[in-house]
């Protein structure tokens, strides 16, 4: 999706790269799912798993509002690597390599976010709009394995876990025939370090049988 080089020059390290990476972080801090529980009047912070992100919105005000909030999350994302890099990158704007740090910095606002004391969500929705914005067939990739686990094991978190792993692997093989290098793959595997550590009380509740599925009463995130 990037015709571009695949290293940031020396020349390419400018003031406009952090300004567009602060930004993105900036950006990825505002906690839309929180936003939309206010506006219906409940925290969702004090409902069901307290996460800010769409599957706990969901239980707090209905599978609508979990799209929106799903929506509003990828945006995030897909505007900090689509649109932010380019406009205040600089030298640097076009660049895959600073695409990818948007991107990430986005998903660190989401996760760690500064309006919240750094208490925030998983980043899954956010990091698949900066995927989206990268190259498409990646999200698509990841898409394919959530849908799958979803639909075979019934378990949101899983199939979470299950396309964050698939996203490193899909860029590897699609990095070969893009115009962009292994800084994409790199990232892709950060976002994978990412959703395992963020998801390491979904993996404790399977390993003990507690995780809730899709049409069970659920008992966290």
């Amino acid at each position: 999706m990037f015709s571009v080089a695949t290293n940031l020059g020396s020349d390419g390290v400018s003031s406009g790269m952090w300004v567009a990476v602060l930004a993105s972080y900036l950006l990825g801090s505002v906690p839309f799912g929180l936003v939309l529980g206010f506006a219906r009047g409940v925290d969702i912070r004090t409902v069901g798993s307290g996460n800010i992100g769409a599957t706990n919105v969901g239980r707090a005000l209905g599978r609508p509002w979990a799209l929106v909030a799903f929506l509003c999350d990828f945006a995030k994302g897909f505007v900090s690597s689509f649109w932010l890099a380019p406009l205040l990158g600089g030298d640097a704007g076009a660049d895959a390599t600073l695409a990818v740090l948007c991107g990430g910095a986005a998903v660190c606002g989401h996760v760690w976010p500064l309006y919240l004391r750094f208490r925030g969500g998983k980043g899954v929705a956010t990091a698949c709009g900066a995927l989206v914005a990268i190259d498409p067939v990646i999200f698509l990739g990841g898409g394919a394995v959530w849908l799958v686990t979803l639909a075979t094991m019934r378990m949101v978190g899983l199939a979470s876990i299950a396309m964050g792993v698939a996203f490193p692997l899909v860029a590897w093989w699609r990095q070969a025939d893009e115009p962009y290098g292994m800084e994409v793959v790199w990232g892709a595997c950060a976002l994978a370090l990412l959703v395992l550590v963020r998801h390491r009380a979904n993996m404790r509740r399977m390993l003990a049988g507690d995780e809730p599925k899709i049409g069970r009463p659920k008992q966290g995130d």
